[in-house]
Formats: structure tokens, C-alpha cells, sequence
């Protein structure tokens, strides 16, 4: 018989899987003609750039994408790994190769151009005058702010020559299609990688530009999986855009109060910073703030965790707690930034590796 636990780790995994990169590229690719250049961008860049290259076969591409993050790709591929989410020398050695690329390709060209959430830190060229360290401080500053994805990515736009359409601005080619994974409210081209997907204004190609893969499907996907373990829906919603201590006392009550079922939730909290913070992300937070929450609940199990398969800079994509979590030191740890270390101490880390797609956060509680 499978526990809560169980249950809301496999609605959590359905969630994810239904928005796989390879197979929502896979998908979206089945009528368009071969390109003659593809480039990848982002978390989700490898599996994306793969199901291009089974699609078409050997078409000259090239990957952006974080570290650890581009398992499978054949030799043949470009590849460029930088750091997330604050940007290193290689996320400009990824912006430059983006944007010669694009410059590169000739009349009558045709460019598949590939994009996922975390492109905004991992390919950067920078206008006249900025220099790497002046964007690394600007990403330092709006993570410690708690900027929304869509604050900090107006932000980033304004010292970018390849954000907000500048990219393709560039692109003096015939057609240029635009597939996205969507890691941002709204599911505005112009947000996603701070819009180095999004079209030129008056371009002088033909161009075309979908979403493929977001936050909304994944619930979807999740909630089908629980129907399928014979849960009742208690709830499905986009409800995850706040501070994680806000967040925490408004699921919180909602939680304590919930029947038998599953609630599932998207979105991406935000969290600021104490100084000198210690180690976990925004859903290992959350998930230890939830763990207060509900502390002394029998039957209730909470999984958050990026869909990234990554939370801020760690290797865990967030937590599972239960109404059994919330223990001594928990406090002290939740106060300074360390919910990492202290979930990862008491065996409630949730940790799956790369991911493959880039759709924000998952929620999903389960109550027996």
C-alpha cells in the first residue's frame, strides 16, 4: 500500500515528466522542416537540442546550458556549460557564440533557436560599458532583493544586447522558429531568459514562436496521476507567487485544513536573504517553513521542488516534509538561509538530478 509519501513523490514526478523537454520537443517538431542551424539555450538545452537532432539528424548546433545539465548530447554538438544562477565568464562566452551564430547564418537560412528557463544567467552579452563583474553583482542584488522572475528579468534586459529580441534582431536568414519552455508566469516570451527568444520588433524574416512546455501542464499532468491513484482533488492552481514565509503561513492553514486528498500548487516563491546565508534555495525553505506549519498533522505529506530538478545553488530540487518534521534546531536554521543542510540532517531532501525541463515550482500535498 503506498503512503502519502509515496504519492505525493509520484504525482510530484508525473508533474515533471509531462513536461520533459525531449519529449515536448519531440512533440512540437513533428511537421517542421529541417532547419539549417539549431541553437539551445538554458536548463532544459540539452534534452531540447536532442530531440531536434533525432528529429533531423546532423544539423550544425549549438548548447547553453548549466553545468551538469547535458548528459546524451552526441560529440558533434557545441557546448558551452556556465554557471547558475549567478553568471561566470562562460555565460559570456555562451552570449557571444549565441549572437555570432545568429550573425553568422545567410539569406534564405532557416534557424530553429531553442529556449528554456536559467538562459537569463547562462548566455550574457553584455552592451558597451558593463562588465562581468557589474552582472554578477546585479544577479547577487536580485536574489538577496527577492525580486519575482519577472522583475529581475526587466532588470537583466536593460545592460543585454541579446535579451528582450536582441538575439534575432540579428538574424539575417528566412525563417527563424522559436520553441520555449516556460519558467515564468504568464508565459511571456518576453520574460522567459529575460526574452532572448522573443521576436524582433518589425523583423525582416518570417518568424514564428510557441510555448511548448509549462507550470500549467505539469499540474495537469499531476493531477491526472492522482486521479489515476484514486485521490480527490482539493485543489490545482498557479498560487506559489510570494515571499516563502508568506507563503508558508497562508498554505499553511490551508493544509491543516485539508481533507483527504491532494492539493496541488505552481509557481516560484521568492525569498530574501539574510546576510551571509547558508546553504538551500527557495522550495528547501518553503518546505522547512511548511514543516512548522503543519508540524503534528498525521497523514500529511508535502513535496516542493523545482521542476529544474535544482534549487538555487545546490544540487537538491527542494524538500518532502511531513507533520513529523519540525524538529529542534529547525528554527534557527529556517532564520539563517540553511534549510538545506537541516533537511538534508533529518533525510528530507528531495534530490532527482538534471531534469531535462524548466516549468517554475511544484507543489503537491497529499493527505490520507
Amino acid at each position: 500500500m503506498m503512503t502519502p509519501e509515496d504519492m505525493a513523490r509520484a504525482i510530484w514526478q508525473a508533474g515533471v515528466d509531462a513536461v520533459g523537454g525531449r519529449a515536448a520537443t519531440t512533440a512540437a517538431l513533428a511537421d517542421m522542416p529541417r532547419p539549417d542551424r539549431i541553437l539551445a539555450v538554458g536548463k532544459a538545452a540539452a534534452s531540447m537540442a536532442r530531440a531536434a537532432l533525432d528529429r533531423f539528424g546532423p544539423v550544425p548546433c549549438l548548447v547553453v546550458t548549466k553545468d551538469g545539465h547535458a548528459a546524451e548530447l552526441p560529440a558533434t554538438v557545441e557546448l558551452i556549460e556556465a554557471a547558475h544562477p549567478v553568471p561566470d565568464a562562460r555565460s559570456l562566452a555562451g552570449g557571444r557564440a549565441l549572437r555570432q551564430a545568429v550573425g553568422a547564418m545567410p539569406e534564405g537560412s532557416r534557424l530553429l533557436l531553442l529556449v528554456s528557463g536559467g538562459a537569463s544567467a547562462l548566455a550574457e552579452d553584455l552592451v558597451e560599458g558593463k562588465t562581468l563583474d557589474d552582472l554578477a553583482a546585479l544577479n547577487r542584488a536580485m536574489l538577496a532583493e527577492g525580486l519575482d522572475i519577472t522583475a529581475m528579468n526587466a532588470r537583466r534586459r536593460q545592460i543585454s544586447r541579446i535579451k528582450g529580441g536582441g538575439l534575432l534582431a540579428g538574424f539575417k536568414g528566412a525563417r527563424a522558429d522559436v520553441l520555449a519552455i516556460s519558467d515564468v508566469p504568464g508565459d511571456d516570451l518576453m520574460v522567459i531568459g529575460s526574452g532572448i527568444g522573443a521576436l524582433p520588433t518589425d523583423p525582416t524574416f518570417r518568424g514564428a514562436a510557441r510555448i511548448i512546455a509549462s507550470n500549467a501542464i505539469a499540474r495537469q499532468a499531476a493531477v491526472t496521476k492522482a486521479r489515476e491513484l484514486g485521490l480527490a482533488i482539493q485543489g490545482e492552481e498557479e498560487a506559489l507567487h510570494d515571499d516563502l514565509f508568506a507563503l508558508a503561513d497562508r498554505i499553511g492553514a490551508r493544509l491543516c485544513a485539508l481533507p483527504a486528498g491532494v492539493l496541488v500548487l505552481g509557481g516560484e516563491p521568492t525569498v530574501v536573504l539574510p546576510p551571509n546565508p547558508g546553504r538551500g534555495g527557495r522550495n528547501q525553505g518553503l518546505a522547512l517553513a511548511l514543516a512548522r506549519e503543519i508540524a503534528g498533522q498525521e497523514g500529511l505529506c508535502v513535496v516542493i521542488g523545482g521542476t529544474d530538478g535544482t534549487d538555487g545553488p545546490t544540487e537538491a530540487a527542494g524538500g518532502i516534509v511531513t507533520g513529523q518534521t519540525w524538529g529542534p534546531g529547525a528554527a534557527e536554521a529556517l532564520a539563517a538561509a540553511d534549510s538545506g543542510s537541516w533537511l538534508e540532517r533529518h533525510g528530507a531532501l528531495l534530490t532527482t538530478g538534471p531534469t531535462g525541463t524548466n516549468v517554475m515550482d511544484l507543489l503537491v500535498a497529499v493527505r490520507a
